[in-house]
């Protein structure tokens, strides 16, 4: 055995490794790898196109009036386009009456809606919305004052 060479063969003095700078590559290239493939579906698919105002209110203005558990509700629910702005700034316009006293109701982003009495729950439809309310007002009356005049 020559005392200037290695078991390996290798020059004694010749830089080795360090343990440490193994384990720092094989942990960063685990983590790009796992990232890679939570990431692939996203990258490979790309985000998914939002469809044109048409196809989102393909239902075009909800309208209804019936009796429901002795209650008379009604409603609609319209698409306003303010004049003079573009096809993106559309506002709808909501009208939902129980006995004829105004049920205050939102349209979520989903475009389901959520009422002032079901503030928790939300429905797909504006007479899901107003059966609900019914349901859950009971023999109580919708307050004759709107909270949100101007």
């Amino acid at each position: 055995m020559n005392p200037t060479t290695g078991t390996s063969g290798e020059p004694a003095g010749a830089p080795r490794p360090a343990r440490r700078a193994v384990l720092r590559t094989v942990f960063t290239a685990a983590v790009i790898a796992g990232t890679g493939g939570a990431l692939a579906p996203v990258l490979v698919d790309g985000p998914e196109p939002t469809p044109p105002a048409r196809e989102r209110d393909a239902v075009g203005p909800e309208r209804f009036s019936e009796r429901y558990k002795g209650r008379e509700i009604s409603g609609t629910a319209t698409a306003v386009v303010p004049a003079g702005a573009g096809a993106t700034a559309v506002a709808h316009g909501i009208d939902v009456r129980v006995d004829g006293r105004a049920l205050h109701v939102m349209r979520r982003a989903d475009g389901s809606y959520l009422s002032t009495v079901n503030h928790y729950e939300s429905f797909p439809t504006l007479l899901e919305t107003a059966r609900a309310a019914v349901d859950e007002l009971g023999t109580a009356q919708l307050s004759a004052v709107s909270p949100h005049t101007i």
